[in-house]
């Protein structure tokens, strides 16, 4: 069910890129601004990265086969990464952009009628980019966070250029348009870092939050009862999914049947908390009890 909404959502945004990418360009149109145009440009990779996002997501939807069994989750990463690269890219595309208005600066022209036009293409934006983070990480979708990231980026572009037009024509200072833009494209920059560092992480099986770990640790504790300890611990996550093993200590005389049970018991326990998650448990008889890790009560 996540997966089938991230793609819906995947959709979404691909339409809703094309509907403020034409708002952005008719602003920039109308106005000559550099810092509208810088703005448009963005919105452009926007609908790039909106498109990556929903092959990525079809791709980690589908079920696991003979030349991947434990799935195909991790292609969301790879549409985070690229996202990553194309935000970069946008923060440069702007930072030259800033350049070419410092050489030349111009007046701009109907002011009033194209902030309105990007202030309307920026809240669908804000709107939409709350929603997508919000959803993504209910889901556990890199691609559908990414996504979100990459819309509130253009944010603080959006609003930082409404800025510097607003400014203009009450001030007089022509470069103000072109210096708001740089300031702006150095967030933009950061934003990217922040998602392609994120997305590598995942694709390099980093560990997840410590405040999942800590959970994991806990419902391991909570309904292994009849165990004595759980060690080895190790998780990673890959997409919406969470890889978890560990080894878990049981008396020496207790029947498979009954350490089977244990373990299903953890499991369940783990599935209902984690929605998706592959288990590995490796059972050990007593004496192999190494006095740390996790201690069920």
């Amino acid at each position: 069910m996540p997966m089938r909404r991230a793609i819906r959502a995947a959709w979404c945004s691909v339409f809703i890129g094309i509907v403020v990418l034409l708002l952005k360009t008719a602003a920039w149109w109308i106005t000559g601004s550099i810092a509208l145009y810088s703005d448009a440009l963005e919105s452009i990779i926007n609908v790039a990265a909106a498109f990556a996002a929903l092959v990525a997501l079809h791709y980690a939807s589908k079920p696991a086969d003979s030349d991947h069994p434990y799935g195909h989750h991790k292609a969301e990463y790879f549409s985070a990464v690229i996202e990553g690269v194309l935000i970069v890219l946008a923060a440069l595309s702007i930072m030259r952009e800033a350049y070419l208005g410092f050489l030349n600066p111009t007046p701009i022209d109907a002011p009033v009628e194209g902030m309105a036009l990007n202030a309307l293409a920026t809240i669908i934006n804000l709107l939409w980019a709350r929603y997508l983070i919000t959803r993504g990480r209910r889901w556990s979708s890199p691609a559908v966070t990414a996504d979100g990231r990459h819309l509130m980026a253009d944010v603080v572009t959006s609003i930082g250029v409404l800025a510097g037009l607003a400014l203009v024509p009450l001030t007089g200072f022509l470069l103000l348009d072109p210096l708001l833009a740089a300031l702006v494209s150095l967030n933009v920059l950061w934003t990217g870092w922040q998602v392609m560092k994120e997305s590598v992480g995942g694709l390099m099986d980093a560990a997840p939050a410590p405040e999942t770990l800590e959970r994991i640790r806990q419902l391991i504790s909570e309904n292994a009862g009849g165990a004595q300890e759980a060690h080895d611990l190790r998780t990673r996550h890959a997409g919406r999914m969470t890889f978890i093993e560990f080894h878990l200590v049981v008396p020496s005389d207790m029947t498979v049947e009954q350490a089977h049970e244990i373990c299903d018991k953890v499991e369940s326990a783990l599935r209902e908390e984690m929605e998706e998650a592959m288990i590995s448990i490796h059972v050990e008889p007593a004496h192999k009890a190494k006095q740390q890790g996790v201690l069920v009560l």
